[in-house]
């Protein structure tokens, strides 16, 4: 595991540890690599509930309630169903915080309006604050696109648990 995102995790479940907050994740392009890095520090198991694995869009909708009007209007990697993925997380996890992540990972599957590298990242608080973000990685590998959503996803959960 990548030692600069088990740090920054580190960083993320102490904070939600001294706030006794709770996190689940959602993610399809990451396929589970920000719930593996959350729960490869040990003791994670008192902050991390648990992660939601969505890559396709019927498990987006079933798993996490994203509406299929969302997914027919604005596609799968779109602000609108990250932020739903992570309103679904809210939804069906009883924590305190979440992140979603949905893109385009590589080496295929892009297009000019949506190439590869393109990543939506949503976070979403029990309170109602919420954060999203684009992130045009560009086609820098599908490894380095996985990662770099990762350290972003973490980011996003720590200033939402700072904010708590």
């Amino acid at each position: 595991m990548d030692s600069d995102l088990i740090a920054q995790a580190e960083a993320l479940l102490d904070i939600c540890r001294a706030r006794k907050l709770t996190i689940a994740v959602a993610e399809s392009c990451t396929g589970g690599l920000l719930a593996a890095t959350l729960t490869d520090v040990p003791g994670s198991s008192d902050v991390f509930d648990r992660g939601f694995v969505t890559y396709s869009n019927a498990a987006k909708q079933a798993m996490l309630d994203v509406p299929s009007e969302i997914l027919g209007e604005h596609g799968a990697v779109s602000r609108e169903t990250a932020e739903a993925m992570a309103a679904g997380a809210l939804l069906n996890a009883n924590v305190h915080l979440c992140a979603a992540i949905t893109g385009i990972a590589g080496p295929g599957g892009g297009l000019p309006n949506k190439p590869v590298g393109l990543v939506h990242i949503a976070a979403a608080s029990r309170k109602g604050q919420s954060l999203s973000k684009e992130c045009r990685f560009g086609d820098i590998g599908r490894s380095q696109v996985r990662r770099a959503s990762v350290g972003e996803a973490i980011a996003m959960l720590r200033r939402l648990a700072e904010e708590q």
